[in-house]
Parts: structure tokens; C-alpha cells; sequence
């Protein structure tokens, strides 16, 4: 009885084949770095904000000068919110659009099996009339 021996799917070939071939989108797990990096420089934007608030309250003397700095410190906190929620939108527009084309791979491979032609379940699609 022959068996097949298969490598596990972390395996550093695997890593590198992937890396080298378009069999499987990579683009999910760097979308989700970029998110949180983004998040991150929100959040430095966030303490900026407030930073300069407060920065004007204690350089002005008189009482006008800091009642500014509470309307800026709350535009700050108000437009870096805004800005994680669009962020977090962009973020997930770019995942659904990569998770459309893994569910169209599974659709290509699906339709083939019921036809009962060759199944191609990476690299690209075969042609049928190329020549």
C-alpha cells in the first residue's frame, strides 16, 4: 500500500513556493499589518492632537486662549475617530475584494468537477482552445 507523504503546510518550501507563485494570495495576511500599522499612526495623530491642546492651554495666558484648547482637543479626538472608522473601511474593502477571488477559485474548481474535465486547483487557468 503506497501512501503519499505529505509536507505540512508551514513548511519553509511551502513559504517560498507561495511566495514565488500566485497559487495562493498573500495579500490577506499584509493587509491586516497594514491596518493595524495605520491604526497606530492614527493613534500618534490622536496624542498629537491632544498633545497640542494642551500645549496651547498651558502657553496662553489669558482665559479665552484656553478655553480654545478644549474645541481643538475635541476636533482632534473627533477626526482621528473618523479616521480609524474610514481606515478600518479601506482595510476591509481591499480584504473582501482578495476573499471574492479565493471564493471564485473554489466556484472555478467546483464547476470543473461537475463538468468532469481536469481539475486545475492552482496556477492558472488552462485554456481550452490555446494553441
Amino acid at each position: 500500500m503506497a501512501t503519499k507523504s505529505r509536507r505540512k503546510s508551514g513548511e519553509t518550501g511551502d513559504v517560498l513556493r507561495d511566495l514565488l507563485t500566485f497559487e495562493r494570495l498573500l495579500t490577506g495576511p499584509v493587509i491586516h499589518l497594514i491596518y493595524w500599522a495605520g491604526l497606530g499612526v492614527i493613534v500618534l495623530g490622536a496624542f498629537g492632537s491632544i498633545g497640542a491642546a494642551i500645549g496651547v492651554a498651558l502657553k496662553e495666558q489669558e482665559i479665552v486662549g484656553k478655553l480654545l484648547a478644549i474645541p481643538l482637543a475635541v476636533a482632534g479626538v473627533l477626526i482621528c475617530f473618523a479616521l480609524v472608522l474610514l481606515w478600518r473601511s479601506f482595510c476591509e474593502f481591499y480584504v473582501a475584494v482578495f476573499r471574492i477571488a479565493d471564493d471564485l477559485k473554489g466556484l472555478r474548481i467546483a464547476a470543473e468537477r461537475e463538468v468532469g474535465g481536469p481539475v486545475n486547483t492552482g496556477g492558472p487557468p488552462q485554456r481550452p482552445f490555446a494553441g
